[in-house]
């Protein structure tokens, strides 16, 4: 026993729990651990990522190298240098087709998004006004009214004043009720003034709503014009003694030049006739005149699978019989102009508003 009374000073502790301030930096490490593991994950997998993105820009370089390599043996020999010329040169040809009608479309855009932002906020001032005047009518009604009420309520407390004698005692009753009734007018009538005035308020603070862009009518009619000018651009090219949207779409679809295109004589000949398509295809002096005149016949037959689709059905713009686009053309296969649309002529169905 003596023994045991002196082992009594030792205290064991049996409690697991530690101070508070110990659990909470214990539970804060195991978050930022948490933490920190995402971290590295998302990490990891942002590595992944670029490296992907590296190797693809590798293998594109790498076919990039290759296509300038070939292009330069080409050009080193004159039997395939010609050829090159003329397929990058057709390639060019499209391009330049497709840059007009896609600043034509550009210019269309911006002329008539400024029609419409001024109709925009014409309406906007138009119905703002006339939202103001009812307002304004609203105010001086309540005005009028709160004022008419307070003058009430003036006029029975000054009769109510007056009535201080013990034999008044019955008409300050009466009276009592007509001041009562009058207050809660006069407070109707002083609510209805706050609301009047909060409303020219809101009015005064409300700014012009966001312009909600082309209305459909207008890109409807973009479109159509759009397809009219790349019609246009395909008629002038009529001419030609060769077919040379055929070939210069052929040419853009192709990632290497072909040596389809003759001789380097015919070759020499054949880029005399692009330089003059060129001409051809930026001449503007009867542009408008021939951009309207197939504008009409297009949206006349024009029609759409939704009513809020933008691009028309393309079979809706075959040419009619007697048309100039119904002829063939005038080129050694005679080949007829396509229907611009469905053939995405000059990549019209990139340049279309949607």
């Amino acid at each position: 026993m003596k023994a045991l009374r002196q082992l009594g000073f030792l205290k064991l502790s049996l409690r697991t729990d530690g101070p508070p301030e110990e659990d909470h930096r214990v539970l804060a490490l195991f978050r930022n651990r948490a933490e920190l593991k995402k971290a590295y994950g998302d990490l990891q997998e942002e590595i992944y990522r670029l490296q992907d993105l590296v190797k693809q820009q590798e293998g594109a370089s790498q076919r990039s190298l290759g296509l300038l390599n070939t292009l330069e043996g080409r050009l080193g020999v004159a039997e395939s240098a010609y050829p090159a010329l003329v397929f990058y040169q057709l390639r060019r040809l499209w391009q330049a087709a497709r840059d007009l009608i896609t600043q034509f479309v550009s210019d269309l855009v911006r002329q008539q998004e400024e029609r419409e932002r001024r109709e925009h906020l014409a309406h906007h001032n138009r119905r703002l006004f006339a939202r103001r005047q009812t307002a304004a009518t609203q105010l001086q009604a309540a005005q009028a009214l709160a004022a008419q009420a307070a003058g009430e309520v003036a006029a029975f407390e000054a009769q109510r004043a007056g009535l201080t004698r013990l034999w008044h005692y019955f008409k300050r009753r009466a009276l009592e009720q007509r001041v009562t009734t009058a207050h809660a007018a006069a407070a109707a009538a002083g609510s209805s003034l706050n609301q009047a005035q909060r409303a020219v308020e809101d009015l005064e603070r409300e700014g012009t709503p966001q312009f909600p862009g082309l209305s459909l009518p207008a890109r409807r009619a973009i479109n159509i014009a759009a397809i009219a000018y790349a019609q246009v651009l395909c008629l002038r090219l009529v001419s030609m003694k060769t077919p040379l949207v055929q070939m210069a779409r052929d040419a853009t679809g192709r990632r290497e030049a072909a040596d389809n295109y003759g001789s380097p004589r015919e070759c020499v000949l054949l880029m005399g006739q692009i330089q003059r398509a060129h001409v051809l295809l930026e001449r503007r002096e009867t542009l408008a005149a021939e951009i309207k005149a197939r504008t009409g016949a297009l949206t006349k037959g024009a029609r759409y699978r939704g009513p809020g689709d933008t691009t028309p059905v393309p079979d809706s713009l075959n040419p009619a019989t007697g048309d100039v686009l119904n002829e063939a053309a005038r080129g050694a296969d005679g080949t007829p102009l396509p229907n611009v649309l469905s053939e995405d002529t000059w990549d019209l169905f990139r340049i279309l508003l949607r």
